[in-house]
């Protein structure tokens, strides 16, 4: 499901957004999708760099869920988020964790081998990030954002649009356009945005390049409303509105007989940090 909020096509200008999803980040932290093992193998690995695989940046690393897939690959991982809420879940689940946003954020001479970003990249500002990360990035290292991207059936992504136009009115964004057309062309403006952050950073990185990695999930109806409050649409709704909503959902998942597949693509835009 696209959720991409708008602010005169700047994404990270939506703070009130970016910093709302410690809301209920017990909740996050459980339904939303993990990332697939061949995309933390491959930052783990990181051939290009002096010491692979030896240390990550997880800029948004929100309560820790790449941050923890990348140390069960052997990654000594540090995490910076804004939201303090989503950052103290993620220091409950053993991953160290600065409250900042990646802008304000101070390095105070530390160096990494891989910065990433699991679906957060959009909340930086894309020019000042990649230079930042140029700066904290060792020889050979890599910048990676990376998001998931999942495709609603056409039946249910209708069902989403009709439910949101009657209850949520106000939401700020063409939410039909959004969730009826092709997620993964819905996304490339985000990683064209990153790509050209990584150009602009004055020469630190070669030329991007773009990862894509295809896999689905069957969602029962509970897990499917269970992830969607956390999503960007719906984090500053309260619980009231965003019910009937919710409900129109649900009762469309059980005409399918309670469960559905969500085809997913996890995709990534990386730039490798030149060789000083």
């Amino acid at each position: 499901m696209v959720t991409l909020p708008s602010s005169a096509g700047q994404p990270h200008g939506r703070r009130d957004i970016a910093e709302s999803f410690g809301t209920d980040a017990e909740r996050y932290d459980r339904a939303r999708p993990r990332y697939p093992d061949a995309l933390i193998e491959r930052i783990a690995a990181n051939p290009g760099a002096a010491n692979p695989g030896t240390a990550v940046l997880d800029v948004g690393c929100g309560t820790g869920i790449a941050a923890r897939q990348l140390r069960a690959a052997g990654c000594p991982v540090l995490g910076v988020e804004p939201d303090a809420r989503m950052a103290d879940l993620a220091r409950r689940s053993g991953v160290e964790a600065e409250v900042s946003t990646f802008e304000q954020w101070e390095p105070r001479g530390r160096e990494f081998d891989a910065v990433v970003a699991g679906t957060a990249w959009h909340w930086v500002d894309p020019v000042v990030g990649a230079e930042k990360a140029a700066r904290v990035l060792r020889p050979g290292g890599i910048l990676a954002p990376f998001w998931n991207v999942g495709q609603l059936p056409p039946d249910l992504a209708e069902v989403v649009a009709d439910a949101c136009e009657r209850a949520l009115p106000d939401v700020p964004f063409d939410l039909r356009a959004a969730v009826t057309r092709s997620a993964v062309e819905g996304y490339q403006t985000l990683l064209d945005k990153a790509a050209d952050g990584m150009r602009a950073a004055g020469g630190q990185f070669g030329e991007p390049e773009q990862w894509h990695y295809d896999w689905e999930f069957t969602y029962t109806k509970d897990a499917w409303l269970d992830v969607m409050p956390t999503q960007g649409t719906f984090t500053n709704f309260p619980a009231e509105r965003l019910a009937p909503v919710l409900e129109a959902v649900g009762a469309a998942i059980d005409e399918r007989g309670g469960s559905f597949v969500m085809p997913y693509a996890t995709l990534a835009v990386t730039g490798r940090r030149s060789r000083r």
